[in-house]
């Protein structure tokens, strides 16, 4: 197999990306034996399995840099779920410029998506030997295209106008390629996505792959979403609202997935591609050089110490006070304190309180080994820290883990949001609902958390405090605040101004197996409270090095056919 070795990665050069070859060994069986690299030749695309494998490049490494930091920095700390108290401020504070790192990563990540997508839709096409079957090369095609699509809606969501490119080879040498509409890119999409609903399968021919209702669903995040693009005097598109609700009905009907029963084990390893979930990024835990990139950063960055696993980046990182005063039954005292406790499971399972337990996980204290019990330091700081995507040691994944190579998956799609899209999309542009199926839907989210079923009809603010807490540290906050940015911008700034962002001390009542919590912001801590959200800054900037050397995407936005 021939190798062409083309080290830019910058997507007007083409996106081509090294990709490195997984053992045969690893317990993803889709991501066995992919090819060494992007581009290959007629030699290679002769047999279905290898067809899926250079397909299934697309679900790990080319996410990568998306996936390692910028995920949480975009979606959870610019949308006020989650912050760092020292690290990574300009994202907390809502002053991400071109030059921040995670802003940079992103935009590379998506846009390698999109041209490594592109050169398997071009590849496939050119070099598939007669002997693959038709039926895997449509379905490997339009994984392609599924991906595209989903990359590009967070490249319109996060940077608005941005290029559409289909053919990345005629795109080698020109470097006056336009940007294009927010609302044509998502026509686009969603074009795209409705016409790889049909080319998939309903059930995935491998485990993790995904299926029509993959698709589906996306469809449904798309169009409610759309709905607010399209919107007419902050009214949302109602054909669009129909849509989300028409397409997360057939999910939760026709798909065969279901809620876990607690939510906490959505996030117990192993928990990749359970019953719940639609779409996962698929990782795998190599050693050495061959593991880098194809295994999950995450964690790594989200562990707040050592003390729990290889290594831990995460001692800075928990709930923003905002976030905190989101559960039931954590209650105000004046603007200064919190107090109480939450029957609601997603926040044990997604913020580590003082005194928690977590027996998944073992924590070395004093030299000596023991099932975690989340600290509690003393003074005037500490944190929330963070839960989700934190596995533990390999004593606790019975296998020697390296740093930055975890093997857990990454949620990007799964079936609770399903029910909240429908629930939204039958509020519509209403100010409350009553309606029994919106109602019970919610409520199947709402109570599977240990929460009580509601009765009283929903609001928006419901349906978006839901949506925070059940996805917090999923990367989805912050483009929940875009969809609603589009058709109601002063809310969204109104939500991102509301929030409190700076440090506090959390104190339980007894340590450790506490009843309640006593939060207190830091008395000296008064600046870096707040953000000031608005239309200046609320979307990103295209990153410096990219108008550098793409002086064209500093022009006006031009429609997409």
């Amino acid at each position: 197999m021939k190798k062409k070795n083309i080290n830019s990665i910058h997507f007007l050069l083409g996106l081509i990306v090294p990709l490195l070859m997984l053992s045969s060994g690893c317990k993803k069986d889709f991501l066995e034996k992919p090819p060494t690299d992007a581009i290959v030749d007629a030699n290679f695309y002769q047999t279905d399995e290898q067809v899926l494998a250079a397909s299934s490049l697309l679900y790990s490494k080319v996410w990568f840099d998306y996936n390692d930091k910028a995920s949480y920095n975009l979606g959870d700390f610019r949308a006020g779920t989650a912050f760092s108290a020292y690290n990574d401020r300009g994202n907390v504070l809502f002053n991400t410029t071109d030059i921040t790192p995670e802003n940079g990563a992103a935009w590379r990540s998506f846009f390698i998506v999109v041209g490594q997508s592109n050169l398997a839709i071009n590849n496939i096409n050119k070099y598939a030997s007669p002997s693959v079957s038709p039926e895997i090369k449509k379905i490997a095609i339009a994984e392609a295209r599924f991906m595209r699509a989903v990359a590009y809606r967070y490249l319109t969501m996060n940077w608005g106008d941005v290029p559409i490119i289909e053919n990345n080879l005629e795109l080698l040498n020109d470097t006056t390629i336009h940007k294009n509409t927010a609302k044509s890119v998502w026509r686009f999409i969603t074009r795209e996505m409705r016409a790889v609903a049909n080319d998939l399968p309903a059930t995935a021919i491998q485990t993790g792959r995904i299926t029509k209702w993959s698709a589906e669903g996306m469809l449904a995040r798309f169009y409610l979403s759309r709905a607010g693009v399209e919107a007419v005097g902050g009214a949302r598109n109602q054909v669009f609202l129909d849509s989300a609700k028409y397409f997360a009905q057939r999910v939760i009907t026709n798909s065969g997935r279901s809620l876990l029963k607690n939510y906490s084990d959505l996030f117990l390893y192993p928990y990749d591609n359970n019953a719940e979930s639609l779409f996962e990024l698929q990782w795998v835990a190599l050693s050495g050089d061959p593991g880098y990139g194809v295994g999950n950063s995450t964690p790594s960055y989200l562990n707040y110490s050592a003390d729990i696993s290889v290594e831990g980046w995460g001692g800075d990182k928990g709930a923003t006070w905002w976030m905190l005063s989101q559960y039931e039954g954590i209650t105000a005292f004046g603007d200064t304190m919190l107090k109480g406790r939450t029957l609601d499971q997603r926040l044990k399972a997604t913020y580590m309180l003082p005194g928690a337990s977590y027996p998944e996980i073992t924590q070395k204290l004093n030299g000596v080994n023991q099932k975690l019990v989340f600290p509690y330091t003393a003074g005037d700081v500490n944190f929330a820290s963070i839960k989700k995507y934190v596995v533990g040691k390999s004593e606790d994944l019975k296998f020697i883990v390296e740093a930055q190579r975890y093997p857990n998956n990454t949620y990007m799609l799964r079936l609770a949001e399903m029910y909240l899209i429908y629930a939204e999309a039958t509020l519509g542009n209403n100010a409350s609902t009553a309606d029994a199926t919106a109602l019970d839907y919610f409520n199947k989210v709402h109570t599977r958390a240990g929460l009580p079923t509601r009765t009283d009809p929903l609001t928006l603010d419901d349906i978006l405090k839901e949506r925070f807490i059940e996805f917090a540290m999923e990367g989805q906050g912050w483009y929940d605040l875009v969809s609603l940015h589009y058709y109601n911008p002063d809310k969204a700034y109104s939500i991102l101004n509301s929030q409190d962002r700076g440090i506090y001390n959390i104190a339980p009542d007894v340590f450790p197996n506490p009843t309640s919590w006593t939060f207190k912001k830091t008395v000296w801590a008064t600046t870096e409270r707040k953000i000031v959200a608005n239309s200046g800054n609320f979307l990103l900037p295209i990153p410096a090095q990219e108008k550098s050397q793409a002086p064209n995407l500093a022009k006006p936005a031009v429609d997409y056919p």
